[in-house]
This record gives C-alpha cells, structure tokens and sequence, in this order.
C-alpha cells in the first residue's frame, strides 16, 4: 500500500483540508471512505438516510477529524431537491467540494421484469438517479472553482457481467457505468476542466447489502479494503476501479467479462454463461 503523502501528492484534490462528500456514508464502504479521508486530514460531509446510524457515523468521523471538519446532512439521493440542498449546505460549510463519492445505493431485489413496477422505480431513482443528482448538484460548482477534484462513481460488476438473480440491480449499475463513462469524457473535453470521473466496481465487499450475513464471509473484502484499491487506482490515474477480493483476482474477472461481450461478438443467446446448452464452452473459456 502506498503513503498518504504519495497518494496527495499525486492526487491535490485529496490534501489536507479540502472537502471530501460521500453519499452513502453511514455504513460499508461510504464509511470507510469517509474514516480513511478523514484520517488523510480532509474534511468530510456524510450523507445518508438520517436515523441512528448516520448519527453514529458522524461521531465516529468526528473523533478523527474533529467537529469542525464533519457535517452529517440527512439526505434521500432519489430525490432531486435533497441532493442540491445537501451540495448547499457542503459548499456553504466548507467552500468547496474536491471529491465527490456517489456511493449511495440499495440491493433490494424487486422481481422479474414484469412485476413490481414501484419496486423497480425506487431502486433505480436511488441506484442510477441518485448518481445523476449529485452529478447535476455538484459538479457545475466543482468545475467553476477550476481547481483539481474527483467524482468517484460505486457501480457492480453485476453491472457488467449482469448474473441472474436481481435484474433492477443490474440495470441500474449497468446505468452508472455508461453515465460514468460519458462523464469522464464530457469533463475531458471541458475547456479548463481539471475535474475527472471515475468508476468504483466493487468486487465481493462485506456491507450493508450483503445479503444474509452477520459476519465477514471469508471471500469477502472489507470496506476497508476497498478504499485502499480505490486510493491506489486514482493515484495511478485509472477510470475503471476493478477491485478484486479474497475470492476472486483480477484475471478471472477480465475472462467472466470477455465472455460476456463475446455473447454479443459470437452471436450466442443473452446470458449464455448460464445457458446450459453453452456451460461446457464457457467452463473451458475459463480453463485456458
């Protein structure tokens, strides 16, 4: 792992005492974030769902950073109006805003693609629309400043190889990756900018949306973890942010995603690595 000080030094909108905002940020990987940023001597605002756990969030932030350096802003990242009051109260606290964590996101599981309408609306306007608020809140201000800052997008590989099992999951995080991708390159091409766009993708991560457990599983990394890759990565200039985990390296997601353009390449059927007149194929793709 890399230095903080080779981190800031390659990376000015992460120095000390600039402003850091993650949504998200009451638990898994937003709260790792916003301790680890902290920790680096920035300023963090927290956004979340207010309740108890934001409320124990911001303390445990507070006792890094100090309170000063730490607003907790109760926000709902599906609605429009709470996301620019929230970029309201980060500029008007702190001045400006270098890192923007869009991180905020739900992994209920609506249904098929024929029921549950509501189910599917809520998932998306947290997971895909909630990307686009803050976008739209914070980034106009964060290009007017002209000065160096990041906003780091938290898509899925689900968002990529897109498995069964939760399909509103994976439509939305299929969502980010694109917007994210066209963001990168609008602010690559904004006269002036010095602002850039970034894709988080998670691999197996111990969170609040993982499903059914009360403890780390083993394959699993920490939101911890996650942060330290994310840091790396950025320092090195990356886009996309390929975390791995304890289960999986980097190979075997490059060859599960090779597979899974090449369905459009082969002209094979939607999904085939589940289909199982193709399994044999896809277990000796992966063999070689």
């Amino acid at each position: 792992m890399i230095a903080d000080t080779e981190i800031q030094t390659a990376l000015p909108a992460l120095a000390p005492g600039n402003t850091a905002v993650i949504t998200g940020a009451a638990s898994g990987i937003g709260l790792a974030a916003a301790k680890r940023l902290a920790l680096m001597g920035m300023k963090i605002v927290l956004a979340d769902i207010g309740g108890p756990r934001l409320d124990d969030a911001a303390r445990a932030v507070s006792a890094i950073a100090g309170d000063d350096a730490v607003l907790a802003v109760a926000s709902d990242v599906s609605k429009a109006d709470e996301v620019d009051r929230l970029a309201d109260r980060a500029f008007g606290a702190f001045g400006e805003v270098s890192l923007l964590m869009n991180n905020a996101g739900v992994g209920d599981n609506p249904g098929k693609p024929w029921e549950n309408r509501d189910g599917w609306k809520r998932l998306l306007d947290i997971n895909f629309w909630g990307v686009v608020h803050g976008v739209e809140a914070f980034a106009p201000r964060m290009l007017a400043s002209a000065k160096p800052g990041l906003i780091v997008n938290t898509g899925s590989k689900q968002g990529i190889t897109t498995p069964p099992g939760n399909l509103a999951y994976n439509v939305s995080k299929a969502g980010v990756k694109t917007f994210t991708e066209g963001l990168a390159h609008a602010l690559r091409n904004e006269p002036g900018a010095r602002l850039s766009a970034h894709l988080l993708i998670p691999g197996f991560t111990y969170t609040g949306l993982t499903e059914g457990a009360t403890e780390k599983p083993a394959g699993a990394w920490t939101g911890e973890q996650v942060i330290d890759f994310m840091l790396e990565s950025l320092a090195g200039g990356d886009f996309y942010i390929l975390c791995p985990d304890n289960e999986t390296a980097r190979p075997m997601d490059e060859k599960r995603m090779a597979w899974a353009i090449g369905d459009i390449i082969e002209n094979r059927p939607a999904l085939s690595r589940w289909h199982p007149g193709h399994k044999d194929a896809f277990a000796a793709f992966m063999k070689r």
